[in-house]
């Protein structure tokens, strides 16, 4: 018997790769849209581990559940590592616009220098609040000067991994489910999860 798990995000894409990893491992998940009594969390952390902090804890105490919560983002070394934490929020709109203002930033600067990396902090917290296990997760490469594919979400059309030349958002999700950052940092805690939630 494995105890249910809350997955401390209402964001479809998240919940669809999180499922997918975890599901196979007789972990049933559900997001927080499913959850009455969920709350909603400022993210006020600094950095992404600070964040899936919050996320996990407070949502945990609020339904006194088992939560698994993420941040994640995109750091583009030529822009100093932004967006970063403020990746969803890196413009006033959603995906789209968050990729124009993107390329719009980059405009000026060489395929040579376009390098990134996804980055993926994960926390785990019991029905108390209290974090139990943390993870994360880094995946590197490039950012494109044109979008390509409708695969993933986010950035995914422009986040190019050199080892397959294509897109996040050009590769089959099952690739992207081995090699994405959001990936390794949920293999890296999976383990605690079956410790603490397998019954």
């Amino acid at each position: 018997m494995h105890e249910e798990l809350v997955l401390g995000t209402t964001n479809a894409g998240k919940v669809r790769e999180l499922a997918a990893l975890l599901e196979p491992h007789g972990i049933r998940v559900v997001s927080l849209r499913e959850c009455p009594g969920s709350v909603s969390v400022d993210e006020t952390g600094t950095t992404f581990a600070a964040n899936a902090d919050l996320k996990a804890s407070q949502q945990a105490s609020a339904l006194s559940r088992w939560v698994l919560a993420e941040d994640s983002g995109l750091c583009v070394d030529a822009l100093g590592g932004a967006p970063g934490i403020h990746s969803a929020r890196f413009s006033a709109g959603g995906d789209d616009a968050n990729n124009s203002l993107l390329l719009e930033r980059l405009a000026a600067v060489p395929a040579t220098a376009r390098g990134a990396h996804y980055a993926c902090h994960a926390a785990l917290s019991d029905p108390f609040g209290a974090i139990v296990a943390r993870s994360q997760g880094t995946c590197h490469g490039s950012i494109s000067t044109v979008p390509g594919g409708s695969g993933g979400f986010g950035y995914d059309p422009l986040f190019i991994v050199p080892e397959y030349h294509r897109s996040f958002g050009e590769l089959a999700p099952e690739v992207k489910g081995v090699i994405s950052h959001r990936a390794r940092a949920m293999r890296a805690i999976l383990p605690a999860i079956l410790r603490h939630l397998a019954r």
